[in-house]
């Protein structure tokens, strides 16, 4: 694996685990054994160069992962169960997903920088875009199309925080009927 993916991959998983914060550069120089030269090397601006780089990283491979769900489910509530279905079947058999959500890697977002912050805004508007193209197809207008993808992220994002908060499935569960209910409704 090439070093700096090898820095992106070490970082991605201990952020998740302990927050931006209460991550130091050292801790992820020790756990891949990589030296203080190549970090700033890959990424000369430090650790907040290496979470934009995580959360693109992140943002990669949840849309990927999102879209071809959303490209093989005829309308958005069939696409959006299976996605919940499937973090659902994830928490249950890993123990955890917090690889699919970047709260928990961003906790203490208020004291980020702006370019942290786009990071984020990015993720979560591609996200919605993803929900909002498929909402359109099902007949739904740009501005219903919009709010409804807002809502479902949301929703989406604070079920799993409960999810990995509660030790359990059952707030996925609950947003799976509201979205279904929501989405049977249009």
């Amino acid at each position: 694996m090439e070093t700096k993916s090898l820095i992106v991959d070490i970082a991605i998983k201990l952020f998740q685990q302990k927050g931006y914060n209460g991550v130091g550069l050292n801790e992820i120089l020790q756990s891949g054994k990589i030296t203080k030269g190549a970090l700033y090397h890959h990424f000369p601006g430090g650790k907040e160069e290496l979470l934009i780089a995580c959360i693109e990283t992140t943002n990669a491979m949840i849309c990927e992962d999102i879209g071809s769900i959303f490209a093989a489910f005829p309308t958005t509530q069939a696409a959006a169960i299976a996605l919940l279905d499937k973090l659902i079947v994830l928490y249950e058999t890993e123990g955890t997903i917090a690889f699919y959500t970047i709260g928990s890697v961003v906790s203490g977002m208020d004291s980020l920088h702006d370019p942290v912050r786009k990071a984020c805004s990015r993720l979560y508007a591609d996200m919605q875009e993803i929900y909002s193209n498929k909402l359109m197809a099902d007949g739904y207008s740009r501005d219903a199309a919009s709010s409804t993808a807002l809502m479902m992220t949301a929703s989406i994002e604070g079920g799993i925080m409960l999810c990995l908060t509660n030790r359990s499935a059952d707030p996925l569960r609950v947003i799976k009927r509201g979205v279904s209910n929501l989405l049977k409704e249009f």
